[in-house]
């Protein structure tokens, strides 16, 4: 039997892989230029693999992977709408994709510290590790 706390970890680092794929629609839907553009689309590939190795993962353990937004994704997706209203600034749409990522990052070093077993810290260790590759590639656009 899987360990539930471990289970429930990986599941809010998937919740918030799925909240960066959705953030990452909504970047690409008002970017005119077709670098940034190409770029954040790598980095929501990226993200869609990590929600893939991680659903994987949590099925491999025992685990129900929780493959829908939640209501915390819901409203993140509402803030962001609202922070940047009708504007396709790049610079701007950079920049709140760099300070997502950021947030996204430390939200999973948060639940990473938590109590999971070896296998599971290295498997979210390797996704964090290309989530801030994902930032520093952003950063180069501005």
């Amino acid at each position: 039997m899987p360990d539930e706390k471990t289970i429930e970890a990986l599941n809010q680092f998937l919740q918030g892989e799925y909240m960066a794929v959705e953030s990452f629609n909504n970047f690409i839907s008002r970017l005119e230029d077709e670098n940034a553009k190409q770029t954040f689309q790598e980095v929501q590939k990226q993200h869609r693999e990590n929600i893939d190795k991680l659903a994987s993962y949590i099925q491999d353990i025992g685990g129900k992977p929780d493959e829908n937004l939640g209501m915390k994704g819901k409203m993140g997706e509402m803030k962001l709408n609202m922070d940047l209203g009708s504007r396709t600034d790049a610079n701007e749409i950079i920049k709140k994709a760099i300070e997502g990522e950021t947030k996204g990052v430390n939200m999973a070093e948060k639940v990473l510290r938590g109590d999971l077993d070896e296998r599971s810290r290295d498997i979210a260790g390797e996704i964090l590790h290309k989530d801030r590759k994902s930032i520093e590639k952003i950063k180069k656009l501005l």
